[in-house]
């Protein structure tokens, strides 16, 4: 049976694009900085939204409904509240990507082709545990042109709907069309969603393994998006171990059921430190599992594989075997080795010296990010304001027609401008 409500929504949806798709700077950067002064004004109601999602999330985490990764998502603390405004402001200072010309060519005298930027359109994105995804993922949308369909996790359907309506009630302000951004609840609503290619034109889950197998599964819609986060480090044989140490430590601990949170360490045979490194993880409460019968589990805990390897080609080898494609690092003095690695691992993100933490949209300097791609299509790794794009042609032309170039009688100059 359809859910005319979300087909209505949908339509709603691809009409408001059409607005909005060629928007200026400035109407969208003011948007953003309605939903910035809301966001401070309405930050007591916001916290108490977001309390009573984690107290109906304690009954769900006792019944085993929700696991203890996804409960420490749902805390909207004044420093999450924070960044998310920080994220916005940094956002707003971005140059706007929208109609940029990419570049011209003179295909003859008075034929000029220009490949410019252009929004995507309609973007439903289905989200877990993490209330602050809605204003990130709305907020990029906003200064791409786009419109969106946003399904969040039932966990947090409070901070959502919140969250929602000072979007919105920004949005109007600023003379946006209504169903700009939209909310919906049920997984009846992402279904009927996943049917609706005349009027969604990409989605991106934001999830675990099950939720973005059964988007791929059940849609036509290009769906945007990663499955896991399987990322490992390398150590290489010569490394100073405090700095391996704290490396290691960060990116399994900082931040643990992050989908770039160190999943599987990888250790050179003849590195010195290897027990002392092993001390130094239990001692931060990291369980290390060795030698796994699955390589390819996203523990998002303080856990961790752990393998010793005979060399940089074996490590390579078993990354581009086991990794996701999410996010993969080195840890060595040898530039050599260093430069193989960067160039043979088959990841969005691949770093050297470094957390695999990094790895992500506002870090990256994007404002925010939508998602984590492993995709290879148009956009890769974090996905911001470029990833949420797309490209279209432009011909001017001055009375030509075919006919004089299919004959040779006119031979074409292409000559970029």
């Amino acid at each position: 049976m359809e859910n005319n409500k979300i087909i209505e929504t949908a339509k709603k949806a691809h009409d408001a694009f059409l607005k909005t798709m060629n928007f200026k700077a400035d109407v969208k950067n003011d948007a953003l900085t309605k939903i910035c002064e809301k966001l401070k004004e309405n930050k007591d109601k916001i916290f108490s939204e977001n309390k009573k999602d984690i107290e109906s999330a304690k009954e769900l985490l006792a019944n085993g409904e929700i696991n203890k990764a996804i409960f420490d998502r749902l805390k909207l603390d004044e420093s999450k509240l924070n960044s998310l405004i920080k994220g916005l402001e940094d956002l707003i200072k971005l140059e706007d990507p929208i109609n940029k010309i990419l570049w011209q060519k003179e295909l003859d005298e008075g034929l000029i082709l220009k490949k410019i930027v252009t929004p995507i359109g309609v973007i439903g994105v289905i989200f877990e545990a993490r209330p602050d995804c809605f204003i990130q993922i709305s907020s990029l949308i906003i200064k791409s042109g786009n419109c969106a369909i946003l399904k969040g996790g039932r966990e947090c359907i409070n901070t959502n709907k919140i969250f929602g309506e000072i979007v919105n009630c920004a949005l109007l302000e600023a003379g946006f069309p209504q169903n700009s951004i939209n909310l919906v609840y049920s997984r009846d609503d992402v279904k009927e969603m996943l049917k609706l290619d005349e009027y969604i034109n990409l989605i991106i889950p934001r999830g675990g393994n099950n939720l973005v197998k059964y988007i791929k599964e059940n849609t036509k819609i290009p769906v945007l998006g990663h499955a896991s986060g399987i990322c490992h480090i390398f150590v290489d044989e010569n490394c100073d171990f405090e700095n391996v140490k704290n490396i290691v430590i960060d990116a399994k601990t900082q931040y643990p059921s992050a989908c770039n949170a160190l999943e599987t360490l990888l250790v050179h045979k003849n590195y010195c430190y290897i027990d002392k490194l092993k001390e130094a993880l239990l001692t931060s409460d990291i369980k290390i599992i060795e030698n796994p019968d699955n390589y390819s589990i996203e523990y998002s805990d303080k856990i961790l594989s752990f393998k010793i390897v005979d060399g940089i080609d074996e490590a390579i080898e078993h990354i581009n075997k086991y990794g996701s494609g999410h996010t993969d690092s080195i840890l060595s003095d040898n530039q050599k080795n260093i430069e193989k690695f960067m160039n043979l691992v088959d990841s969005s993100s691949v770093m050297a010296n470094c957390s695999t933490r990094f790895s992500d949209g506002f870090r990256y300097g994007f404002g925010a990010e939508v998602g984590i791609s492993t995709n290879k299509t148009h956009a890769r790794g974090p996905v911001g304001l470029e990833g949420l794009t797309i490209y279209k042609y432009l011909l001017y032309g001055s009375n030509n027609i075919v006919l004089p170039y299919a004959t040779g009688e006119k031979q074409f100059k292409h000559k970029f401008i």
